[in-house]
């Protein structure tokens, strides 16, 4: 079928739509602002299907990691390919044809204030999709319904919902477009435990009845354990290290034993838990 919700899914190179294959690559990317780089050098690898949590320190670039692959941020070295597509050389049309292909949840939220909760969620449907009143509607509640969220939560603005609440409108957004990768920055940021918990459940749960690629930019240990099936860790502008929760805990790098072997660790589910178990 060429066409999923307008996208245009014939035009990807042969073999990456295959289960497992690679769906973001990036090679020796460079990005900095003034005289500064955030990133030099780095390589990373995000496979169709999982769920990547991305952690550094302060200041590593995670966020403007993800902002530079969705091109908010423009890189000054390197090559993104996403879908199969260097994402430096496509022409606009082509780039929106992608754009409708992931979803992004931003660290806070990022409604739009003036809108209600389902207006929110129908905007990328308006900006690409031709749907009658009626489907936008109907869409917009299957996607609240997706995340957890009660019907009437579509005629609530912003600033009458909880913070859990924000970030299952900002989910229902994301999801909007019927999306295959889905990039989260600090989803469980500002939740209380439970919170977080129940958020970590739902990405779980979307990913794998979506066959959704998640790629998540996290600081949040238990979700690091709990729900991603691989780590990438940034540091000194490359990727430290990337591999499972175990593996982390193994390398001997400072800034690698003092996030997953140290006291906070140790307090978290990181050493009694991992994915699947």
């Amino acid at each position: 079928m060429a066409e999923r919700n307008g996208h245009d899914r014939d035009d990807d190179p042969p073999g990456t739509r295959q289960p497992g294959g690679t769906i973001i690559e990036v090679r020796d990317l460079a990005v900095g602002f003034g005289e500064r780089l955030i990133m030099d050098g780095l390589d990373l690898d995000v496979r169709r299907g999982e769920i990547l949590g991305v952690v550094g320190a302060s200041g590593t670039g995670k966020s403007v990691l993800l902002r530079t692959i969705i091109g908010l941020i423009r890189q000054r070295r390197g090559q993104i390919r996403v879908f199969g597509h260097d994402m430096g050389t496509i022409g606009e049309r082509r780039r929106r044809l992608i754009e409708q292909r992931w979803g992004i949840l931003f660290q806070h939220g990022a409604l739009f204030s003036s809108l209600t909760v389902k207006q929110n969620i129908q905007f990328p449907m308006r900006e690409y999709l031709k749907l009658s009143e009626p489907l936008l509607d109907e869409m917009a509640m299957v996607k609240l319904h997706l995340v957890g969220l009660k019907p009437e939560a579509a005629e609530r603005y912003p600033s009458e919902l909880s913070g859990g609440m924000i970030k299952r409108a900002a989910l229902a957004r994301a999801l909007a477009l019927d999306p295959e990768i889905v990039f989260l920055d600090e989803p469980t940021s500002g939740l209380d435990p439970i919170g977080a918990a129940d958020f970590d459940e739902l990405i779980a749960t979307l990913q794998k009845t979506l066959g959704l690629t998640v790629f998540m930019v996290t600081h949040d240990l238990d979700s690091l354990a709990g729900i991603c099936d691989r780590i990438a860790a940034l540091g000194d502008g490359k990727v430290l290290h990337e591999g499972t929760i175990d593996e982390m805990k193994q390398q001997r790098h400072p800034w690698l034993q003092a996030y997953f072997n140290g006291p906070r660790a140790r307090a978290s589910h990181v050493h009694t838990r991992s994915r699947g178990a």
